[in-house]
This record gives C-alpha cells, sequence and structure tokens, in this order.
C-alpha cells in the first residue's frame, strides 16, 4: 500500500468511502480522463457515476436525504477524485460551496426546497461572485439588486468565471443592495437565482453566453452570467435578510479554499505517481533514471511536498469541522498546495524529458490543469496578506 496521503483517524464509514472513490477513480476516470479533456467533452457518465455514488449528497445532512459527511470526508473525497482528473472534482467543488451556504445560512424554507434535490443532484449549485472588474477585491462588485413595489428585487450586472455556469440550475448570487449601511460589505446580498441548464437565456433576464476557452481545466464549462433586470422574490434572498451576503459568501470561499487544496493535492499526487513510475521505466547510462541520485533527491522532495500539503489540507479541513476559525488554516493550506503542486508537477514534467511535452503522456495535461490551482479561491498573495494580517493581530506588541 503507498504511504502518501494516508490519514488517521478516519471512521469505518469514511474508509469505505475513500476506498469506493479511490476504485472509481481508477477504473472510470484516469482510462478516459486524456480523451475527454482533449476533446473538452463535458463527462456526463462520470458525474452520473458519482451521482450514484452519493458524492453531490456528501456534506448534506441525512434529513435532507444526504450522506451528513465532514468537510474533512469530503476534501478527501476531492483530492482522490483530482487525482484522476482535476476537472471532474471542479464540477462537484461550486456545488458543494452552494449547499454547504444553505446548510449553514439558508431560512427552513430554502433548505427543505433545494437541498433533499441537491443531494440527488437533480439541482445543481453555481456560485457567482466573479465580475469582469472584481475579482480578490469584493468590495468592488457591481451587480445591483434593486427593491420594487412589491417587494421583489431586479437585479442587473455581468458576471465572470462561473465553474458550472451552463449545467447548474441554481446559482449563488453575490449583489450590491442598498440597505443604508456605513460599510460596503453590508450593503451585499445573495441571491438564490434558479435557471434552466443550457446557454443562452435560461431564464427571463439570465443568459449563459458560452463557455469561455482556457488552457486548461476542461471538460467542465467556465461561463459568463448576464443578469438584465431579472425579477427575483423576496424569499430568494439567502437566509431571507439583506444585507449578509458578503459575509455569506465569504464562509463559503473559506471552505472552498479547503477544497481547492484537496485539489492540489490530488494533482500533487498524480504528478508524484506519474513522476515516479516514469522514472523506473526509462533507462540511461544502464540503469533506470531512478536510480540516478539527481532524479532520487528530486522524486524525495516530490513525496515530501505531498505529505505537507496533505498534511496541511487535512488539518484546516478538520478544524473547520469542529467549528474553529480556521481562516488562517485554510489560507495556509490552499497555498501551500496549490505551491507544491504547481512544483511538483512540474518536477515531475522534468523528470519525463522530452516525451512530457507530448500531449500523449498524462503529465502534459497536469501542467496545463495545475496552474489554474495558483488562482482558484484567491491567490498565493491573497492568502499571504490573510495569514499575516492575522499574525500581526496575535502577535501585536
Amino acid at each position: 500500500m503507498p504511504r502518501l496521503c494516508q490519514t488517521d483517524g478516519l471512521s469505518e464509514d469514511q474508509t469505505e468511502i475513500l476506498k469506493a472513490v479511490r476504485q472509481f477513480v481508477d477504473e472510470q476516470i484516469i482510462p478516459v480522463a486524456q480523451e475527454l479533456e482533449h476533446a473538452d467533452d463535458y463527462p456526463q457518465e462520470i458525474i452520473d457515476g458519482l451521482k450514484e455514488l452519493g458524492v453531490f449528497g456528501l456534506t448534506i445532512p441525512e434529513e435532507f436525504g444526504g450522506l451528513g459527511e465532514s468537510l474533512l470526508t469530503y476534501a478527501l473525497v476531492v483530492e482522490e477524485i483530482a487525482r484522476g482528473w482535476m476537472s471532474v472534482s471542479g464540477v462537484i467543488n461550486t456545488h458543494f460551496i452552494v449547499a454547504y451556504m444553505l446548510i449553514q445560512h439558508g431560512t427552513d424554507e430554502q433548505k427543505q426546497k433545494y437541498l433533499p434535490r441537491m443531494a440527488t443532484g437533480e439541482v445543481r449549485g453555481a456560485f457567482s461572485m466573479s465580475e469582469p472588474g472584481l475579482g480578490s477585491d469584493v468590495s468592488a462588485v457591481s451587480t445591483k439588486a434593486v427593491k420594487q413595489d412589491d417587494g421583489s428585487y431586479a437585479i442587473t450586472g455581468q458576471k465572470m468565471w462561473l465553474t458550472n455556469g451552463a449545467t447548474s440550475t441554481l446559482v449563488a448570487v453575490l449583489t450590491k443592495t442598498d440597505e443604508g449601511a456605513d460599510s460596503v460589505y453590508k450593503n451585499m446580498t445573495t441571491f438564490l437565482v434558479e435557471k434552466e441548464a443550457g446557454f443562452g437565456e435560461t431564464a427571463q433576464g439570465v443568459t449563459v453566453p458560452g463557455k469561455i476557452e482556457k488552457m486548461g481545466y476542461k471538460g467542465v464549462e467556465t461561463t459568463e452570467l448576464i443578469l438584465e433586470g431579472h425579477r427575483i422574490g423576496a424569499d430568494q434572498v439567502l437566509g431571507g435578510e439583506p444585507g449578509k451576503g458578503f459575509f455569506q459568501m465569504m464562509d463559503g470561499v473559506e471552505v472552498g479554499r479547503v477544497n481547492v487544496a484537496a485539489r492540489a493535492c490530488g494533482l500533487a499526487w498524480r504528478g508524484f505517481e506519474l513522476g515516479i513510475a516514469y522514472a523506473q521505466q526509462r533507462k540511461t547510462f544502464g540503469k533506470p533514471i531512478a536510480e540516478h541520485q539527481a532524479v532520487l533527491f528530486r522524486l524525495a522532495e516530490m513525496a515530501t511536498k505531498v505529505e505537507v500539503a496533505h498534511t496541511m489540507m487535512v488539518k484546516a479541513a478538520r478544524l473547520k469541522d469542529t467549528g474553529q476559525r480556521m481562516d488562517v488554516e485554510a489560507g495556509m493550506a490552499k497555498m501551500v498546495a496549490s505551491e507544491y503542486a504547481n512544483e511538483v508537477v512540474e518536477d515531475s514534467f522534468r523528470i519525463h524529458g522530452g516525451y512530457g511535452y507530448s500531449k500523449e503522456y498524462e503529465i502534459e495535461r497536469l501542467m496545463r490543469e495545475v496552474k489554474f490551482m495558483l488562482i482558484g479561491e484567491g491567490t498565493s498573495d491573497i492568502q499571504k496578506m490573510i495569514i499575516g494580517r492575522s499574525l500581526l493581530k496575535d502577535y501585536r506588541l
């Protein structure tokens, strides 16, 4: 049994879930990932298999038809899936965040309305915060929701970088509303926008123009979302109270950072597997290149980085599961996992030599995919700001 990425203290249920997911990855994802990724085809059969495994309802409470598992279980499942094909983990990422936000902040009516169908994958969630002029600076949100005389809202604006923008049917959308608060952060509201799956006008005043072409992260679609006076009832305000949107979104982003860390861990893990396998097959000067000290040392460093990233990701997930604040730990885990994944995959690429540059080899795909880990849910610079500001508070003279 490989020693990397083993986690102590798991329950029997958690162990069985991970065993089932790993078998699914080895048998149903890895053999087809290359072909689907190169064609940029949506992995419908894989998604159907994940539905049968219960992955879409993994963290949704049992009372709503889910498995009621922890963030740790989810993160470990994501790590396994990303090891097979990172794009597949992206398919469930924003769905998980929306479900989490509903569980933590939704009204009883909203939970009853959406969570049972999200658990089966019938309703698919997407998360919409970014805009053409808005990335890490959330205060710059320009999409507006204006309250109408009948109590409903009209939403107008343009959103960017929606993972599952076309396949989703429920989008958590961050908007600016006029709550009369002094702080811009208290004048934001999250709406639960329903739409049909697909491209074009998917609901009245809601348009998904088409896929954004990307260097990697293929198979799963990334889109814009255009809202033109979309009318929505006040009952679709997440939690039922306007002005809480920023804090709800940041709560979602926090667990999202653990998710991205897990995805980066999966990529690093696969990069190491490919590198150490190739290093034992490829021979130079009469022996496998793994026996040359330069390559052997590189493999040792790669394995260490994989283990460090995994350990930090697990720590952040466990903290959240105990109800503790973990913005710093999530930031650390995301930063370390994404940076180390980038380094491990590049080292594996170097081990492959010229063959690593060929599309016939899996490492070429990983080289393109891992770059997204450096950006998703905040760059390393943003994580450093979060970590550094917290450290100054903890160690203030």
